[in-house]
């Protein structure tokens, strides 16, 4: 894996893999976290119109463009990125190098294709109203983060969203969609040579290069109004509890009546960013409590047995500065209570003593081995690879992250443990 720097700032991160087809894309420090209070949804809306026109492409040209070779082109929008990327056989490389640059350099966002996509969003929007297992998690991360950026639907709103125009569009895109912004991912069975070659075709401003740089001081920093970073501590990070408590009670508990099948209940707290020292430590622990497998302790002690639940499951959400841990699961009205019984005795375990040696090297194992399976996903490692260099303007290997775990003590599993899982210090969001 190699990163170098352009004369234009654009950063470029690259990796060799063993199969014809490549994945390449940009990732682009926009996204909600970068709106102002008045660009509510901006980001995503963004991400939606940069398909529907150029300067030198319609929107049909768009997507007929990859499709047209059985490639494929996509985007995502994140809390701190919006994500643009293509898969594509290797002998259309150039195609597809050329069409990234120009949807997210170059699009136009006519205000006739911005009403007619406005309703889509609002529809995806709607969608996801009618979910509740989904949209509890942005509850959540509304109430951890009350007044923050963070707190934010990724969607906006409905009625704020009909109201822009081309304009506002192009004020949030020129601010942020700009190479040295952004960060050039490419994965697959192509040369470095090749790689230049075509991005000075895309980005004929782009010339010249630099090796490798250095990450930037953490926390990082941007300047813009719309830009909002938690503020660290003395220690140089964000102190995730007790902080993060709100509403009523030692820990902070809110009941939202929806008149669900269900109970959807959701127990957690802010976590460690993803520079702390404490972050990998805390992926094991948590790994070990609701991972994805029947063998987590989660569980066991919920379905395995007792049948309280069909799923439940511990999630680690992370952003540069700060993040989130969070526990889901959906249960019978009258189970409720009982399901929050055991979690928090579950919690209170990994609280009360380190791990056994034994089970220490039987975590490590299980989690080393989804990682490995992960890696066989090949897009996801690409788009891991941009991020990555985008956030901490650094790159890892698979194998540097396994020697990384395989370094963790006890003692830290158990001390990021008892900071984040003590089970006094839980926010409980609960949909009825």
């Amino acid at each position: 894996m190699k990163s170098l720097i352009l004369g234009s700032g654009l950063r470029v991160v690259y990796a060799p893999s063993p199969t014809n087809t490549v994945y390449l894309g940009l990732a682009v420090d926009a996204d909600t976290r970068d709106e102002t209070d008045e660009e509510s949804g901006m980001a995503h809306f963004a991400e939606h119109l940069s398909f529907k026109g150029t300067s030198r492409r319609t929107s049909r040209q768009i997507i007929t463009h990859m499709e047209s070779v059985g490639g494929d082109l996509n985007a995502f929008t994140g809390k701190e990125e919006t994500v643009y990327y293509c898969t594509c056989q290797k002998e259309h490389f150039r195609r597809a190098m050329d069409l990234l640059v120009d949807v997210v350099f170059n699009s136009r966002y006519p205000q006739e294709e911005m009403d007619k996509e406005v309703e889509v969003v609002i529809d995806e929007i709607e969608s996801y109203n009618d979910s509740p297992s989904e949209l509890i998690y942005d509850d959540f991360e509304a109430m951890l983060f009350q007044g923050h950026p963070l707190g934010r639907n990724i969607l906006g709103d409905a009625d704020r969203l009909r109201t822009y125009k081309t304009e506002d569009v192009l004020n949030y895109t020129h601010r942020l969609y700009v190479p040295s912004n952004a960060v050039l991912f490419v994965y697959g069975n192509v040369s470095e040579k090749e790689i230049m070659k075509q991005i000075r075709h895309a980005l004929p401003t782009d010339e010249g290069s630099s090796g490798p740089q250095d990450p930037p001081p953490y926390p990082s920093t941007r300047e813009g109004s719309g830009y909002n970073r938690l503020v660290p501590t003395s220690a140089g990070h964000y102190t995730p509890s007790p902080c993060g408590r709100v509403g009523e009670g030692s820990g902070g508990r809110r009941v939202i009546h929806k008149d669900t099948h269900q109970a959807h209940i959701m127990m957690g707290a802010r976590a460690f960013g993803g520079n702390h020292e404490k972050h990998l430590a805390l992926f094991l622990a948590n790994n070990i409590l609701g991972g994805p497998g029947l063998s987590s302790r989660l569980n066991l002690a919920l379905r395995e047995k007792r049948g309280l639940v069909y799923t439940v499951e511990s999630t680690l959400t992370t952003y540069t500065d700060t993040g989130v841990w969070a526990i889901y699961f959906g249960c019978d009205h009258h189970d409720a209570n009982k399901c929050k019984r055991i979690v928090k005795k579950e919690l209170q375990r990994l609280c009360d003593a380190p791990l056994s040696a034994k089970a220490l090297n039987a975590a490590k194992r299980q989690i080393i081995g989804q990682i490995a399976l992960s890696y066989d996903n090949f897009e996801s490692v690409a788009i891991g690879m941009g991020k990555r260099m985008l956030h901490y303007n650094r790159t890892q290997t698979k194998d540097e992250l396994i020697n990384r775990i395989q370094a963790l003590t006890s003692e830290q599993v158990w001390d990021a443990a008892k900071e984040i899982f003590n089970p006094e210090n839980l926010t409980i969001l609960e949909y009825r």
